[in-house]
């Protein structure tokens, strides 16, 4: 082992060029997200009403026209639906019409599905609690109809299942209750704070002008004194002036910071709640009780998918602003935020101070946009708009809005169509609806992206052109080849675990210098997919790369290399690794693709990761040798080969590295043996003893043999563990070149 440790050390430890991703600065994102559905039906849940709020029962497909990016398409099947409830009884009236185009006819009764509602409650201040709570009970008490089932979920830093989906009212009430008694954690913004700071770095600058004209004019004077006393008064302004302005980045920092956790907190729980509601037939509905979202750059790029989420599984989203009736509208901060800002740039206009398109009045204009998206009638709004639902806001009566909302729920049009485009090209469609009585209101969803489905998995707004590239890339010419691995580690705690790798120059990508020639940019995605041995997709993960970086880096960073890892768990089976590259500037896709085996778990036999060819390693700091990860032995963090050749002109030997469980209670000694194969040869082979388990309760392990003796060709490496009785054996292959 030790003798390995100075081979790997030697032979591998290398300086890393690959490009530090993690570095670069991110380019926000505002973009719609993908809907899909699993055939090439789009389904539309439409709640007509008209212009007295009243819902509009008796239509018929004549009285639809569905428009795709503005092309009429042709009515499959049509269908009210109508869930009404006695209100003293509580008992469910169901009615439905459906027709595949001529008049709606009667369905036998007990046929719709049940509803299937989830209560979210964000973090709320008091007082917005104590309005949730009213609201919330008000549906409890008037909006349940019997069949219906209801869960009740809150959202701090994670999300709580405060009642699971049930029928019951009084667990219903007893959750409400719940959510909305229990504090949670605060945000505290800090905009006065800065805006102030802003405001007292700008009367400083203002006085270093005035006293610099001072001095000069002391010094014309040759009034020394005065002049040396106008000087130290700059000084002293200039250092008062770095202090209010650290404090002024300390202040943001912490609010950009407290903003991602929250804001991806929300989303998060969002998704978790949405995405196992798409197996469920019929119309589904969260009510979402928030004081607005916090949608900064970094969560704005994942806010799509939630609705692409909804969509897709027919959820409608109704979104009520529980702050109430607001003294100040959502927008007043940003207002003085603006006012603010242009009473300090004409101060610097003034001065002959141009800060430029990069400066402190840019970065601010920036910043002033999250502010905005604060403002409930942006996050909130769209959420619900999009999904076919509507915002509650600007009132203290929630109950009002939750008495909407049940209204809205019992009553809808169920319409679907096959589009006239099949080209699955990834782009935005446009749907909308036009009636042949033009004073009713009309409630659905705007559109989708039209991309190929990932099973019940949400689709980011950066997969969407990915997937699609991907469809129509399958059996082109693969323009991105990526080096792709997969490997299986059955950890004793996560006997599943998988571990995903890819990695590529980073000269395929476009690298773009800007028009000023002082930077350059670029923007390219990558998404995995894991296929079971039906070819469905079983899980995805997924990075986007929007990246910057100065002129004067750019040849560094075409030199570099991108690796991409991903840890994930999967049941015991046969699966596909995908992996799709696509470069945005360019459209260029690339597909590589990967076989992964998960062992079953099993008490009787040791079990073996997956064989790893080494390509190269780096040490590890002190802290991070302390972590118990995959790829790390002892000092080091090895790197898989992922299908390159092995040069003999550059390798005089071959690393490779494994790890074993032993069985438990087992105490003997692991026999491994190393088999060397081509084709159907055995060219060699060796056994030997593995050392003892660490405290994890598994055996990392590493050696290496010499390729002199090997002829240019293709080969396999097998590696057995354990007695004649019980072998585990798991194999890999690689190549060795000139």
């Amino acid at each position: 082992m030790r003798e390995f440790f100075c081979l790997l050390l030697i032979g591998l430890l290398c300086a890393s060029s690959y490009f530090p991703v993690a570095a670069q600065t991110p380019s926000p994102q505002d973009q719609d997200d993908v809907i899909r559905v699993r055939t090439n039906e789009v389904k539309l849940d439409i709640v007509v009403k008209d212009k007295k709020g009243r819902l509009v029962r008796e239509l018929t497909p004549t009285d639809f026209e569905i428009y795709e990016d503005g092309v009429r398409q042709q009515i499959e099947s049509f269908r009210f639906v109508l869930n009404e409830s006695n209100r003293a009884g509580g008992v469910r009236k169901p009615e439905a019409k459906e027709s595949p185009g001529g008049p709606a006819g009667p369905e036998t009764p007990g046929s719709t599905h049940p509803g299937v509602i989830a209560l979210v409650f964000d973090r709320l201040s008091p007082e917005a609690r104590s309005l949730a709570r009213k609201a919330g009970m008000t549906y409890a008490q008037e909006g349940i109809v019997a069949g219906d089932f209801t869960g009740v979920f809150g959202i701090d830093l994670s999300l709580r299942t405060l009642q699971s989906f049930t029928d019951n009212g009084d667990l219903i009430r007893e959750a409400i209750d719940r959510a909305t008694s229990a504090s949670t954690s605060g945000y505290t913004s800090t905009t006065a704070q800065v805006r102030q700071g802003a405001e007292r770095s700008a009367a400083l600058d203002q006085r270093i002008s005035s006293l610099q004209s001072e001095a000069a004019a002391a010094g014309a004077a040759r009034d020394g004194g005065g002049a040396a006393a106008a000087g130290a008064a700059v000084g002293q302004a200039a250092i008062e002036q770095q202090f209010v302005d650290m404090q002024n980045r300390i202040y943001e920092q912490f609010e950009t910071l407290e903003r991602d956790q929250q804001g991806f907190a929300t989303i998060n729980s969002l998704l978790a709640v949405i995405n196992p509601m798409r197996n469920l037939p019929g119309r589904k509905t969260i009510i979402f009780f928030s004081e607005g979202l916090a949608l900064p750059a970094s969560v704005q790029t994942k806010f799509p998918a939630v609705i692409s989420a909804a969509n897709r599984a027919n959820v409608s989203i109704y979104t009520i602003d529980s702050a109430g009736l607001r003294i100040e509208s959502g927008t007043s901060e940003a207002a003085k935020e603006i006012n603010s800002l242009a009473a300090r740039r004409m101060q610097q206009v003034g001065r002959g101070s141009d800060v430029g398109t990069s400066g402190p009045y840019m970065k601010a204009l920036e910043r002033n946009e999250d502010l905005l998206r604060l403002d409930p009638r942006s996050g909130l709004g769209q959420l619900a708009d999009e999904t076919g639902g509507f915002l509650i806001r600007d009132t203290n009566d929630l109950s009002a809005g939750i008495r909407r909302i049940s209204d809205d729920m019992r009553g809808y049009y169920l319409i679907t169509y096959v589009p006239k485009n099949d080209d699955y090209d990834g782009r935005f469609r446009q749907i909308s609806i036009k009636m042949n009585q033009p004073n009713f209101d009309v409630q659905t969803r705007k559109g989708y992206y039209a991309v190929e489905s990932v099973s019940h998995l949400p689709v980011l707004d950066y997969e969407a052109p990915a997937l699609a590239a991907a469809r129509n890339a399958r059996s082109g010419i693969n323009k991105l080849p990526l080096r792709v691995g997969a490997f299986s580690f059955p950890a004793s705690n996560r006997t599943g675990l998988a571990l995903v790798l890819a990695e590529a120059p980073m000269s395929l990508f476009s690298l773009t210098p800007s028009t000023d020639k002082k930077t350059y940019s670029s923007s390219f995605s990558i998404v995995a997919l894991i296929r079971n041995q039906s070819n469905q997709v079983v899980q995805k993960m997924s990075q986007h790369y929007p990246l910057t970086g100065t002129i004067e880096t750019l040849d560094a960073a075409k030199k570099g290399e991108l690796l991409f890892y991903r840890e994930t768990q999967l049941p015991p089976g046969s699966y596909s690794l995908e992996l799709i590259a696509y470069d945005a500037p360019s459209g260029r896709t690339g597909i590589s693709t990967s076989a992964i085996e998960i062992p079953p778990a099993t008490e009787t036999r040791p079990r073996l990761s997956s064989v790893a060819v080494l390509k190269r390693a780096e040490r590890l700091t002190p802290e991070e040798q302390k972590q118990n990860q995959p790829l790390h032995f002892g000092e080091l963090i090895v790197y898989p080969n992922l299908g390159d050749p092995i040069l003999k002109s550059t390798s005089k030997q071959l690393a490779f590295f494994f790890t074993a469980w032993p069985i438990n209670g087992n105490k003997s000694p692991l026999q491994v043996t190393a088999e060397i194969l081509q084709g159907e040869r055995r060219l060699g082979q060796t056994t030997t003893q593995l050392p003892s388990p660490d405290e994890h309760g598994q055996i990392k392990y590493a050696s290496a043999f010499p390729l002199d003796k090997f002829a240019p060709g293709n080969y396999e490496l097998k590696i057995t563990i354990g007695e004649a009785t019980n072998p585990v054996s798991r194999s890999t292959r690689f190549t060795v070149a000139p």
